[in-house]
This record gives structure tokens, sequence and C-alpha cells, in this order.
């Protein structure tokens, strides 16, 4: 895992544990699944809008919006006591599957 995600992370934990009083982080942590669900949801649209933009300032743009979905999206896993590598693992574990058989074993068909 990356250096910096990891460090991140860490950071977010430690705001979780010991939440300061003027901080971004803890006021999203604060506002559990539905304030940071609401940010991962902006976010996202907001990759894709930048996803669409042309050159390289296009191109800057969508890095800086993955980072922000990125960021709330190890907010989220915070919030459920969830880690990087618990999402690691879950890659590791697909990885070199089909992404369709993937899928299908998790929605089996009724």
């Amino acid at each position: 895992m990356s250096s910096v995600l990891s460090q991140l992370m860490r950071v977010i934990e430690e705001r979780k544990a010991n939440p300061p009083e003027k901080s971004y982080t803890t006021k999203l942590l604060q506002g559990g699944v539905d304030a940071v669900g609401a940010k991962v949801t902006e976010e996202a649209a907001e990759v894709v809008e930048a996803a669409g933009e042309a050159g390289e300032e296009g191109r800057q743009h969508l890095i800086r919006e993955v980072a922000d979905l990125f960021y709330h999206a190890m907010v989220m896993l915070a919030v459920r006591d969830a880690t990087l590598d618990d999402v690691e693992q879950e890659l590791g574990r697909r990885f070199g599957v089909s992404g369709i058989d993937e899928k299908a074993s998790r929605n089996p068909p009724s």
C-alpha cells in the first residue's frame, strides 16, 4: 500500500480515536455514514465530470478529484472500522478472477 495512503489512514484513525475540535475529518466522522456518504457521492460525480475534461488541465483536475474521492472513501472506512488492509485483502482475493465471474459470485441468481 502506498505510504501516503497508509499515513493518511493513520491520521484519519487518530482523528477518530482522539477527535480534535477543529478538524474537517472529525466533523465528517461525527456525521457518520450519512455525512460521509453524501461527500463520497459528491466526489464520485466530480470524478466523472473531471474525466470528461480535455487536455492536461482536465487530467490534473481528474487527479485532484480522485484524491478527494480516495480521502472521503477512507473516512468512510474509518466510520465502519474497516482499514486499507481490508480493502487490499479484498482486491487480492479478486486478483486474477474475471470481474464478471467475481460479481456473479456475489449475486447468485434467485
